[in-house]
């Protein structure tokens, strides 16, 4: 029996949990939760990172003497330290408008068909390649992501993991690694750019003085981004299946042996992200549940179960919008914002809360059925069964209108996949015999309790709905 640490870090909270690993045995147990979100400071969104640090020390302490702690956290954004090795500041948040207007400037340096032929990745605004753009960097001696910062301050020691140096759009996604050529056209410093760690590598063992740890437990490389660790634990039988690792992000997708690096591809948006063992995550960010928390946030309500009742008794297709509006990208006044894009697209906004979050679930679903359906197309692959991982596994009103959006059964769980991937891929490191993701999934299904869901209603209502929804984009 393996007993280990993971510390998953996500956009709105982050939670350490032990998690204990044996012979078809696979079990959780939460040692810390506590808040993340963006702090304004002069206008600017930061993270608080040492608010995440401290949090993080408190759960390890807690757990005791472990065999192992793997750090995983959202994706792009990043520390830079400088020549002594000192936080240079604050991490920047990702919805931040420093980038506004970035991205252009970024094509007109790499043209967008070779910046996708090299990274295959999703021209997004706050891709880190975009915020380094904006950054002043003369100083900066290193560049780490979130979860490589933390590992560094746990160990000491310097590197990039894998799967979150993916998402930076300076990886080669052929060759795995850093992409030099990028790198000096875009007027980088090749000096940030550390060496590259796989998942399973050992980082180093937790300094006690600093950390307070019991001395010599190694800090693993694991999925460091959080959607890698997830996708780990998706719990399948077969490889004819899609996922959505739904949170405050929706990430929407399939698991490849190798990136799809059409045209076809590129013009969709998809994204081909780099996975454990190698695979590639071929998928679309959908914004998530994030417009929900949101409009939570400034009704004050923090009743979900109660929002939901009302949702599902709300007349259905009644209002729908473009999930991914840049307009909802941004913290601020969710409620308002879902009315002023209703009239812009010429429809009488919703007027209860019931409504309004039927709206957002029903508009996810579609957003979800338009990407299921053409990753399937550009990838050539089939599918048999959709699974709803994370959170918003949880929420059974967006799980049943998933089904029936998409015409797949839903599987939905486990609700802390990112965890249990952190977790699995510790204790193969540390000697458990699960030799391929087939057996860390295995594992996942014989100790988890899964929800199915099936297509219910018309194919048709959704179809018009779709139709309605192409002209609110």
């Amino acid at each position: 029996m393996k007993r280990v640490a993971a510390v998953d870090l996500g956009a709105s909270s982050g939670r350490v949990m032990l998690g204990d690993v044996g012979p078809d045995f696979l079990q959780l147990r939460e040692l810390n939760r506590f808040w993340n979100g963006p702090v304004r400071v002069h206008g600017r969104l930061h993270w608080d990172i040492l608010h995440l640090y401290r949090s993080t020390l408190d759960g390890l302490q807690a757990a005791g003497a472990l065999d192992g702690i793997g750090i995983d956290s959202w994706a792009v954004d990043y520390g830079l330290l400088d020549s002594d090795g000192r936080l240079l500041g604050n991490p920047v948040h990702y919805r931040d408008a420093r980038t506004d207007g970035v991205m252009e400037r970024v094509l007109e340096e790499v043209p967008a068909a070779e910046l996708y032929a090299v990274t295959g990745l999703q021209q997004l605004p706050f891709n880190t390649i975009c915020q380094l753009s904006a950054e002043k960097l003369e100083q900066a001696t290193s560049l780490l992501m979130i979860p490589d910062l933390l590992g560094y301050w746990l160990t000491g020691e310097i590197g990039a993991e894998r799967t979150n140096a993916s998402t930076t759009q300076l990886l080669d996604v052929r060759t795995r690694e850093w992409s030099d050529e990028l790198i000096s056209r875009m007027g980088l410093p090749r000096r940030i750019f550390p060496e590259l760690r796989e998942p399973g590598d050992v980082i180093g063992t937790a300094l006690p003085d600093e950390t307070g740890l019991v001395p010599g437990i190694p800090v693993i490389a694991v999925g460091s981004h959080d959607t890698a660790s997830s996708v780990v634990a998706v719990p399948a039988e077969h490889d004819r299946f899609a996922y959505i690792s739904s949170g405050t992000w929706s990430l929407v997708g399939l698991e490849l042996d190798a990136p799809v690096l059409t045209d076809e591809a590129r013009d969709a948006n998809f994204t081909n992200e780099g996975g454990v063992d190698g695979r590639i995550r071929f998928l679309r960010n959908v914004m998530g549940l994030w417009i929900l928390q949101e409009c939570q946030r400034v009704w004050g309500d923090d009743d979900l179960d109660g929002l939901l009742r009302d949702a599902a008794a709300a007349p259905p297709f009644a209002v729908l919008i473009d999930p991914d509006a840049p307009e909802f990208l941004a913290p601020g006044n969710m409620p308002a914002r879902i009315d002023e894009h209703c009239r812009a697209t010429g429809q009488e906004p919703p007027r209860s809360r019931g409504a309004v979050v039927r709206c957002i679930l029903e508009s996810l679903a579609l957003a979800y059925r338009r990407t299921l359906r053409s990753a399937q197309t550009i990838a050539d692959r089939e599918v048999d069964v959709l699974h709803v991982i994370g959170g918003g596994s949880q929420n059974e009103l967006l799980c049943q209108l998933t089904a029936d959006a998409s015409g797949l059964p839903v599987l939905a769980g486990p609700v802390e996949a990112s965890a249990l991937g952190n977790v699995l891929v510790q204790a193969r490191a540390l000697g458990e015999p699960l030799p391929d993701l087939s057996a860390m999934r295995a594992l996942v299904r014989s100790t988890h309790s899964l929800r199915r869901y099936e297509p219910q209603g018309k194919p048709a209502d959704w179809d018009a709905a779709e139709s309605r929804m192409i002209g609110t984009r």
